[in-house]
C-alpha cells in the first residue's frame, strides 16, 4: 500500500468535500489541486468523479428526514410527487448534454488555465447577481417551484461541465436570478446534485472500469470518506451562512485564486501540468 497515494487521496478528498457545494467549484480545485500533487492521467480524471459521490452522501445524511418524507410519500402525498418530479426535470439536462459532450469537454477543457478563466468570469458573475436591485422573489421554498422553474435550473446547471464554473455557484445563483429565494435556490442545489453527481460518478466508473483494478480500492475508499467529511461540515456550516450573508466573499475569492493560478502559470513560478 502506498502511503504517500493515500494522503494525497485524503488531499483530494478533503478539497472535494469543502468545495463541491460552495460557489467556486470543485471540479476547478481537484484539477489545480492533482497538478500540484503530480496527479494526472485518465484514471485521476475518473478519481476525481468518483469521490463526490462522497459528497453527496454527506447531502443525503443533513437532508435524511426530507428525503424519508418524500419516499415514504410517493404516489400519494402530492407535495413529494411534485419535488420528485422537479428534481428529475432539473436533472435531465445534464444527462443529455453531459453524454453529448461529455468526453470533448474532458480532453480540451480539464486545464489550469481554462479553470483559472473561467474562476474570475464566475466571480464577475457572482458579484453582478448580488449587487443588482432587488427583484421580488417568487419562490420561498422548493416546494413551491414550479416545473418550468426546475428545467431552467437543470439547464444553468450544464454551464457547470465546463470546469471552473461551479455546478453549485451557477445553480444557486442562476436560481435567485430566476426568482427563487437564497434558501430554496440553495436548498434545490442541494437536492438536484443526488442524482446528477451520483450519476456521474457510477457513470464514469463503468465507463473507465479498465482503467481500474483491485489494487485501487484503498486510495478510492480514501478519497470518499474524507470527501464525505469534509463535505458534511460544510454543508451544515453553508446552510447556516446563507441564513444572514450574501455569496460576495465567495466571488472575491474566485477572483483572486484565479488570477494567482494565471499569475503564476504566465511568470513560470509554478508549472501546472495541463
Amino acid at each position: 500500500m502506498d502511503t504517500v497515494l493515500l494522503i494525497k487521496a485524503a488531499v483530494m478528498g478533503i478539497v472535494e468535500g469543502l468545495t463541491e457545494f460552495l460557489p467556486i467549484s470543485s471540479t476547478g480545485h481537484l484539477i489545480l489541486a492533482g497538478s500540484l500533487l503530480g496527479l494526472g492521467g485518465d484514471k485521476s480524471k475518473v478519481f476525481d468523479i468518483a469521490i463526490q459521490t462522497g459528497a453527496i452522501f454527506a447531502v443525503i445524511l443533513v437532508y435524511w428526514q426530507r428525503l424519508r418524507e418524500t419516499a415514504a410519500g410517493l404516489g400519494s402525498d402530492a407535495r413529494a410527487n411534485r419535488f420528485v418530479k422537479n428534481v428529475a426535470i432539473g436533472f435531465f439536462p445534464a444527462v443529455v448534454l453531459g453524454l453529448l459532450f461529455g468526453k470533448a469537454i474532458k480532453a480540451h477543457l480539464f486545464t489550469p488555465t481554462v479553470v483559472a478563466s473561467t474562476f474570475i468570469i464566475g466571480g464577475l458573475i457572482i458579484l453582478w447577481a448580488e449587487r443588482r436591485p432587488a427583484s421580488a422573489v417568487r419562490v420561498e421554498n422548493v416546494d413551491d417551484m414550479t416545473p418550468l422553474d426546475a428545467l431552467k435550473v437543470g439547464l444553468v446547471q450544464c454551464l457547470a461541465m465546463v470546469p471552473g464554473t461551479s455546478r453549485s455557484g451557477a445553480t444557486i445563483i442562476g436560481g435567485m436570478l430566476m426568482g427563487l429565494s437564497r434558501k430554496a435556490a440553495t436548498d434545490f442545489s442541494f437536492f438536484l446534485a443526488i442524482p446528477t453527481l451520483i450519476g456521474a460518478g457510477a457513470y464514469s466508473l463503468y465507463k473507465e472500469r479498465a482503467l481500474l483494478s483491485m489494487a485501487d480500492i484503498p486510495m478510492f475508499s480514501v478519497g470518499l470518506l474524507f470527501s464525505f467529511l469534509s463535505a458534511w461540515v460544510c454543508v451544515r456550516w453553508l446552510l447556516r451562512y446563507i441564513a444572514s450573508h450574501s455569496f460576495e466573499v465567495f466571488a472575491w475569492y474566485r477572483i483572486a485564486f484565479g488570477i494567482v493560478v494565471l499569475a503564476t502559470a504566465w511568470s513560470g513560478l509554478v508549472v501546472w501540468a495541463d
